[in-house]
């Protein structure tokens, strides 16, 4: 048996509601994002070829966002689209978590049980920091996705590029932020004292 015309007008009114709803959440989502990434509307406008007055009116809620727009800023935060509209992950069995911001630097947790390893997709934005060097107990592991990560430990200085990694016990004074030259993305593993991310094999004493 058919809908009847009234059940199928309501569904579609509540379709458009439900609709209104999402796009009514896609300005301050992209203002959020593009501020964790340390972005200017005049920085992203160059790298989306989109003016920043439609930026603005975009963010503002005056312009009603489409695909030709929502595109390029995708491209240019090197995010998924449907993380600037909020799309339900239907049917998606991978696990999303809800970003924890801490100092200015975001933090999605990779990991769901208390104690033991845990592991973070971070981003650091653009910014001039002076390295403020802490030690506590346990081990960490950076490996750097995109842009570059200055860290800081011990006596040592380094960048590290797209690819590299980093492991230390953090009872050594260390630091890691920003190079003050773009945002940078980047795995986080930490663990308690003593567990490592990785397995060494020593030769064996003959």
């Amino acid at each position: 048996m058919g809908m009847s015309e009234e059940a199928r007008s309501e569904d579609v009114q509540g379709e458009e509601v439900e609709t209104d709803a999402v796009l009514a959440e896609v300005g301050p989502r992209l203002r959020r994002i593009r501020k964790e990434r340390g972005a200017t509307l005049a920085g992203l406008s160059e790298a989306t070829g989109i003016s920043v007055s439609t930026l603005s009116r975009l963010e503002s809620g005056l312009r009603k966002p489409s695909l030709e727009l929502l595109l390029p800023i995708a491209r240019a935060h090197q995010v998924p689209l449907d993380e600037l509209v909020g799309a339900p992950p239907v049917g998606d069995p991978r696990v999303r978590s809800k970003p924890i911001v801490r100092h200015g630097r975001t933090h999605w947790p990779l990991t769901r049980q208390p104690g033991g390893l845990q592991a973070f997709k971070v981003l650091e934005p653009q910014r001039q920091l002076e390295p403020d060097l802490r030690t506590h107990e346990g081990y960490e592991w950076l490996y750097v996705l995109s842009g570059r990560l200055r860290l800081v430990l011990g006596e040592h200085d380094v960048v590290l590029g797209p690819g590299e990694a980093a492991e230390f016990d953090t009872r050594v004074p260390h630091w890691f932020g920003s190079t003050g030259e773009g945002p940078a993305e980047f795995l986080s593993l930490f663990g308690p004292q003593g567990e490592r991310m990785h397995v060494r094999a020593r030769p064996t004493r003959s």
